[in-house]
């Protein structure tokens, strides 16, 4: 009887252990970029991000990284399990999701939380998994406007032969910068600011948010201007190895992001707000039918070339048309 005893008593014990092992919190290092560093306002998201993801099952160890570039090496190489970077760079571990960010293929806050919205749901799970890695959340970092040291450059022809900062991993910048007869110049996400604030660069595209944080009034001063017609929306996307991170983490990541979609939004308009309305420069509506037809021309080209997602533009043309099915693209789509 003492035997039988022990034996259960040897059970119970194994299976309560076997138990408090699954329920466990996994330990991951996640590596963020924060162009401010750990004082940032991205690192102070990825901490409330942390709480959450103690109750989904992951102990989520932050880096913080000033430079994306390196963050996007380590990931590649394993040091990260997962890492936040722009959609942009997603490109090369999802073109899906890197798609997001296309020129022109979300025109405002109202489509990008449409997006958001299908890309949260589990049906989007397959394509934000694809191959090695798996996108984990996406957030708004806010639309790309174009700044320039003279609010005379309001058109793409006086562009022309002008200096335009573009980011030396997306070769898809250069080559549209070209196209208009500008000159492009390799820069990246720490000096292409300083380039246009200290005059080397005439005009780069930025997000409104960073009008303060990195100072652009001093490259628009005392004669440049914003023009008010947002290119695109960018976004920063966290990326995991997805043979680190479970899918049903990833899935409830995501999910978390696009909940906390609005709140984000909120504090990049009060940045936007924030601007001195003076340099705003409006440009004429046939120039933005301009313009349209050159970021549609753009996308398709891309696509052909292997830089951005069919699926993702189809996509965003359906979201388009959602918004507004009068739309030439809508009866005669090419995306």
């Amino acid at each position: 009887m003492k035997k039988v005893f022990s034996a259960l008593l040897g059970l119970m014990l194994a299976t309560t252990a076997a138990t408090s092992a699954a329920n466990e919190p996994i330990s991951r290092k996640i590596c963020v970029f924060d162009i401010a560093g750990n004082a940032g306002p991205v690192m102070q998201a990825m901490r409330d991000w942390r709480t959450h993801a103690l109750g989904w099952g992951l102990r989520a160890e932050l880096v913080p990284y000033t430079n994306e570039a390196i963050v996007s090496e380590d990931l590649q190489a394993g040091i990260c399990d997962a890492g936040l970077i722009t959609g942009i760079r997603t490109r090369n571990f999802n073109r899906f999701a890197g798609t997001v960010d296309s020129i022109g293929g979300v025109p405002d806050f109202d489509h990008l939380r449409m997006l958001m919205q299908v890309l949260a749901h589990p049906s989007s799970a397959d394509n934000l998994s694809a191959g090695s890695y798996t996108v984990m959340g996406i957030a708004p970092a806010g639309a790309a406007y174009v700044f320039v040291n003279d609010r005379e450059i309001n058109t793409l022809a006086r562009a022309a032969g002008k200096r335009v900062a573009v980011l030396e991993f997306d070769p898809t910048q250069a080559e549209l910068v070209s196209q208009i007869g500008a000159t492009p110049v390799l820069s990246d996400l720490t000096n292409f600011s300083n380039r246009f604030n200290n005059g080397v660069v005439d005009v780069i595209a930025a997000p409104l948010a960073t009008y303060s944080a990195l100072e652009l009034y001093r490259g628009l001063s005392p004669n440049g201007g914003i023009i008010n017609y947002p290119l695109a929306q960018i976004t920063v996307q966290l990326v995991a190895r997805s043979n680190r991170i479970p899918a049903d983490i990833s899935q409830k990541s995501r999910e978390y992001f696009f909940e906390n979609f609005d709140a984000i939004l909120d504090v990049l308009n009060a940045e936007a707000a924030a601007i001195d309305p003076k340099w705003f420069v409006e440009i004429p509506e046939e120039d933005k039918a301009e313009y349209e037809d050159m970021m549609q021309e753009a996308r398709i080209d891309l696509r052909e070339k292997g830089h951005y997602s069919p699926e993702m533009l189809t996509l965003q043309r359906r979201i388009r048309c959602r918004f507004d099915n009068t739309r030439g693209e809508c009866t005669n789509p090419e995306e």
